[in-house]
């Protein structure tokens, strides 16, 4: 397993100290924490090989839509899929760039990462703050063997607008019809319940620092901050824990040519080894570029990234886009990222 490296979410990712070759260049990025972890790791060894730095803010899925939509940035990441539409409006190519999971993270004294279990009905009941407790009987009846104290339950979510909130919310709206009516689903939503953190971080944060909480966040978030996580029932009916292999499985079926601009969501799948809230992050670049030289060291990063950083995604736990998707990926480029006069950025 690869070190997992995690700095502030304030801080971008301007990675070393050596001197650039003359070809260097910078590019700037911003968006979803999801992804993060992995991306500051590809930058890292992107900017060791080449000497161009990619400076990417982990600022939420909602920022990262505004940025890239005004220009700002040369790149915008989100989880939440823009629709068709709103891509057209504003004359953005979105693509996939990683897949991953979105997990409950618990800290109650005594239970250890992967041992309680939890249905998407009851994590429902609990984000909508009906269960209260966590010797409630609709816990206690999932986990037997576990000695659940009579506390209450702090619910923890994310206070800014995320890509994560909105897989989460999908879920939640897909398994508890009492959750898609009074709360629903969004990067950003009226929550019921709990306290919010900013980013991934802020939620692991918190839920690190308060006893007998709950929240969600990405797993690599969980793993970094030794937070325990619940297994989850998926569409099967089967608890499994998150993995790669879960996640792998949640993606199998995905049709990522029919759904406009690849938006696929991947939350309660079917198959017995799925794991329920696994996601996509995907990557927001203009059609028609200014600065076409610019885009193109945008494109030649995650082309890198793409045949180059597929082991270090899996060293903190993403699961890597199959190869004949990213081909489609990159064919996509010649056609549909030009300059202002037309010409292809990519060939």
């Amino acid at each position: 397993m690869l070190k997992r490296v995690f700095v502030q979410v304030s801080v971008s990712i301007a990675l070393g100290a050596a001197s650039l070759v003359a070809h260097a260049a910078d590019i700037t990025g911003a968006g979803a924490s999801f992804p993060f972890p992995i991306y500051a790791k590809w930058a890292a060894q992107y900017h060791k090989e080449t000497g161009n730095r990619v400076n990417y803010q982990s600022i939420g899925s909602g920022g990262g839509q505004q940025q890239i939509i005004a220009k700002t940035v040369d790149f915008g990441a989100s989880d939440d899929p823009m629709k068709a539409q709103a891509l057209e409006e504003n004359q953005l190519l979105q693509f996939p760039a990683i897949i991953g999971g979105t997990v409950p993270v618990v800290n109650v004294a005594g239970i250890e990462a992967g041992q309680m279990k939890l249905s998407g009905a009851v994590l429902a009941d609990i984000f909508l703050g009906k269960i209260t407790k966590w010797d409630d009987a609709a816990i206690k009846t999932l986990n037997p063997d576990l000695k659940l104290p009579s506390a209450s339950i702090i619910v923890v979510h994310r206070s800014d607008g995320s890509g994560t909130t909105f897989g989460w919310t999908n879920y939640l709206s897909k398994v508890s019809p009492d959750w898609k009516q009074k709360v629903g689903e969004g990067k950003a939503v009226k929550w019921p319940a709990g306290q919010g953190g900013k980013g991934n971080e802020g939620v692991a944060a918190y839920v690190r620092q308060l006893k007998n909480s709950i929240g969600y966040v990405e797993y690599a978030y969980a793993k970094q901050n030794q937070l325990p996580w619940a297994q989850l029932q998926n569409k099967d009916g089967k608890y499994v824990q998150p993995s790669q292999e879960s996640f792998a499985a949640a993606a199998a079926n995905a049709d990522w040519k029919k759904t406009p601009g690849m938006g696929v969501v991947l939350t309660d799948e079917p198959g017995a080894d799925s794991w329920p809230v696994t996601a996509a992050s995907f990557i927001l670049i203009h059609k028609t570029q200014q600065k076409p030289e610019v885009a193109k060291e945008v494109l030649a990063f995650f082309d890198w990234a793409f045949k180059q950083g597929g082991e270090m995604a899996q060293g903190l736990d993403y699961v890597p886009l199959p190869q004949a998707v990213t081909s489609q990926i990159t064919e996509s480029w010649k056609t549909d990222i030009k300059a202002t006069d037309g010409s292809a950025v990519w060939k």
